[in-house]
């Protein structure tokens, strides 16, 4: 079977390539699923790099997602020719994941595709789709409502930022997305965003504890200044959900917004998510995410590709998702 390998050699440098391996080679599990679609997540980027630290074993197979076919069951939960999507669970860091022909995992990391959905539309949506659902689920669950105001998407034009544009849209609220590429103003407006806010507008706090309420939620992916500065702007009552931390892992900011304006921040864990919460979000995408729209932020590439990727999904230029035919 064909899979990217990622090596460690005696100098500590890491090397990602195409290579041969036997279905033998797979790690334990009690599914084995035949892959049809991976994807390209900032978390891979790192894994092919050797940054960060996730991965523990060398030789590794990266891809922290995957959408296939069960062609092999030691569980009553799953049969052979089930349509299957797995997304977390630390596959992909120190279990071997996606970038493969073939993968066997446990049996309750994974979950049934939901029959409005094929397996290339599944990794569209992927880990980071997935994040982004939860965060719009989790910012309803604090009370977000449609018509108290505009709802904040930063690192809107990344993988997290455009699936949270196009559902949030779609399921009737007003859509601010804040971007640091103007090239991507128009493909935002095609998810249904409805005011651009440029990068340098709001990445940097003034020093106040407290500015102008702008914004009746916010799904952040960039943390750091930008999420600092955002806090401080935030409506009365209203919640930001903690999504990623391409701009940093420090938050220097104080509690004034969330003792002076009830402000809430979520964190959005799609890790270790149980499966129930897991299963509702993949029913949310099937009933209000635009398979149109989804559509529109695919750019498919071949498996041999991933590796050259790499320094591009850590750089922040890609846009949209970027979907990995691996059979």
């Amino acid at each position: 079977m064909k899979a990217i390998q990622v090596n460690k050699n005696d100098s500590g440098e890491i090397n990602a390539a195409l290579v041969e391996l036997d279905p033998s080679d797979l790690p334990d599990g009690d599914v084995t699923v035949a892959i049809d679609y991976s994807t390209l997540n900032y978390k891979d980027g790192l894994v092919l790099s050797g940054l960060g630290g996730l991965v523990r074993n060398y030789p590794h197979v990266p891809g922290i997602d995957f959408a296939g076919t069960v062609i092999d069951s030691q569980s009553d939960a799953y049969k052979q020719g089930d349509k299957v999507v797995l997304t977390g669970w630390r596959v992909g860091e120190t279990h071997w994941g996606g970038y493969a022909d073939q993968a066997r995992v446990k049996s309750e990391w994974l979950t049934n595709l939901p029959a409005e959905l094929d397996t290339r539309q599944a990794m569209a949506v992927g880990t980071a789709g997935v994040a982004a659902v939860l965060g719009v689920m989790a910012l309803e669950d604090a009370g977000m409502k449609k018509d108290a105001g505009p709802v904040l998407v930063t690192g809107a034009a990344g993988g997290v930022g455009s699936i949270a544009c196009a559902l949030l849209s779609a399921s009737g609220y007003e859509v601010e997305a804040v971007t640091g590429r103007e090239s991507s103003s128009d493909f935002l407006r095609s998810l249904g965003v409805k005011t651009i806010i440029p990068r340098s507008d709001v990445d940097t706090p003034n020093g106040k504890p407290l500015n102008k309420e702008r914004w009746a939620g916010c799904i952040d992916s960039v943390g750091g200044a930008m999420l600092a500065n955002i806090l401080t702007q935030m409506q009365y009552g209203s919640s930001v959900a903690a999504i990623g931390l391409a701009g940093g892992a420090a938050l220097d900011t104080t509690v004034i917004p969330f003792l002076l304006r009830g402000v809430n921040l979520l964190g959005i864990d799609s890790v270790m998510c149980p499966p129930q919460r897991r299963t509702q979000a993949w029913q949310r995408v099937a009933k209000d995410l635009p398979l149109d729209k989804l559509e529109s932020m695919i750019e498919e590439v071949p498996l041999a590709d991933v590796p050259g990727l790499a320094k591009a999904i850590l750089g922040g230029q890609i846009q949209g998702r970027t979907v990995v035919k691996v059979s």
